[in-house]
């Protein structure tokens, strides 16, 4: 049975390992002076508006941290949720390479509000605080949850409000596009995100992740549109400095250029062959989501989902004893600690490469350490 501990533990998919072998032919200039590059960037500008700029990086901390560092000050700080990927799993890298003080707030199902920027206004201006200088979301969240448009217009409106950048962990952005069926542009440019981390490893890649700055004509104001512009200049020197360059940087961008390289319309049913290989790995991993929660949730209430399923993870409570021997057969993370002392919160994510046989499998062997569970009290 295959893991269900991460979607990064899936093998990348064969039309990503084509492109890197089809990059492999020879020589090519280093360090992103290349056709790939070239393209990459190009495809970018036609996805996410006129003026984007692509720069891969080698992996999704790193696409944080020179986001971050490419839209604040040395002395700045960075608006947060309490389990924002930044704050909880990135052993302080914005803080130890980028300098920055991460300003968390509690979320609620992974999510911030408006009210948790503007409660940062009152520290603006004071010379004992952070300054809070850029607002980071992820998209979807950790707990597996979405913004609705709606939800990241209004975040982003009341962040450049007090002046603050936005930037959007976009590691599963392919997964929140897929649940609420709408394309890249509608979730980041259309909102009036600033800068992303545009993720591809935990989607069917094999390394490296993208930072992409967007447009300047795009921005909501002037102000905005001089910020944007500012970063796309600085990310080229921070992403060196930050040992982010990948001399061989042509793999890194046709793997991108395979993610993201057909048509991105934002029609939630495209006509067949031009759907791009970023929505048909985030919808396959989406649905085995789904069918894995409806799986469990046939297994009686000594099972408790407890998230909301709209991206490609499911938590879930359970007897720790039962946890420990499920995970004999597959691997799996506790995720925090149950309504008791007994029972445990688990996530058990899936990938492009899930299958309806494995997620049966896995529900089959759920239902057998359940009942030894049982048996054994």
């Amino acid at each position: 049975m295959p893991p269900f501990g991460s979607d990064n533990y899936a093998p990348a998919h064969p039309e990503v390992l084509a492109a890197v072998a089809a990059a492999n032919e020879g020589y090519a200039v280093a360090y992103g002076d290349d056709p790939w590059t070239e393209r990459l960037d190009a495809r970018i500008g036609e996805i996410f508006g006129a003026g984007a700029r692509a720069f891969p990086v080698l992996n999704g901390t790193g696409a944080n941290v020179v986001s971050l560092m490419a839209t604040t000050s040395r002395w700045a700080g960075v608006v947060a949720s309490d389990v924002a990927h930044a704050h909880t799993d990135e052993n302080g890298a914005p803080e130890r390479v980028g300098g920055l003080k991460l300003l968390t707030r509690t979320s609620r199902d992974g999510k911030l509000s408006p009210d948790d920027v503007t409660a940062w206004a009152g520290e603006l201006g004071d010379v004992h605080r952070a300054q809070p200088q850029v607002l980071t979301l992820t998209q979807a969240t950790e707990l597996g949850t979405v913004y609705t448009v709606e939800e990241l217009r209004a975040l982003v409106a009341a962040a450049h409000a007090l002046g603050l950048a936005v930037h959007l962990d976009g590691s599963r952005l392919a997964n929140a596009a897929a649940f609420l069926g709408v394309g890249l542009r509608a979730l980041t440019t259309d909102v009036g995100v600033d800068i992303l981390s545009l993720g591809a490893a935990k989607n069917g890649g094999l390394l490296g992740e993208a930072v992409v700055v967007l447009g300047p004509d795009d921005a909501p104001t002037p102000g905005a549109a001089a910020a944007r512009q500012a970063a796309a200049e600085a990310v080229p020197y921070l992403r060196k400095s930050t040992m982010q360059l990948a001399s061989k940087a042509r793999y890194l961008s046709a793997q991108l250029l395979a993610m993201f390289g057909a048509p991105v319309d934002g029609d939630a049913a495209p006509e067949p062959g031009a759907v791009p290989l970023w929505l048909r790995n985030a919808h396959a991993a989406n649905a085995a989501a789904q069918r894995l929660r409806a799986g469990v949730e046939t297994l009686g209430d000594t099972v408790r989902v407890t998230r909301p399923t709209q991206a490609n993870a499911v938590f879930a409570t359970l007897p720790r004893a039962a946890a420990d021997r499920l995970r004999e057969q597959t691997r799996f993370y506790d995720w925090a600690d149950g309504e008791t002392p007994d029972r445990v919160e688990v996530r058990w994510m899936c990938s492009w490469a899930t299958t309806d046989a494995d997620v049966d499998a896995f529900v089959a062997a759920l239902a057998v350490a359940l009942r030894a569970d049982a048996f054994a009290r």
